[in-house]
């Protein structure tokens, strides 16, 4: 999907206030989480490559929050190729 902003998906899909932005710069996939119950959100936290998230996801391997679950990564890919072909 897109908006104003850009392409976004929706990392939980029973929850719509939940978008996740994602771009591409230098071939690298970038992710941004924008929260409308917490706004502030999107100025605290920039764009995050897709790398930090997997870095992220090896220092949670064990917990009940898997990154990799919530970034997307073959989404993201999907979009930005949908993207592409319809420029």
């Amino acid at each position: 999907m897109k908006d104003d902003i850009g392409l976004y998906y929706y990392p939980n899909p029973s929850n719509k206030k939940i978008r996740m932005y994602v771009c591409e710069r230098e071939g690298e996939v970038y992710f941004r989480m924008k929260n409308e119950d917490d706004p502030p959100m999107w100025e605290k936290h920039g764009w995050i490559p897709y790398d930090a998230v997997v870095s992220a996801s090896l220092m949670t391997e064990n917990k009940k929050f898997n990154p990799l679950k919530v970034y997307d990564f073959a989404l993201a890919r999907e979009l930005l190729r949908e993207e592409k072909e319809t420029l």
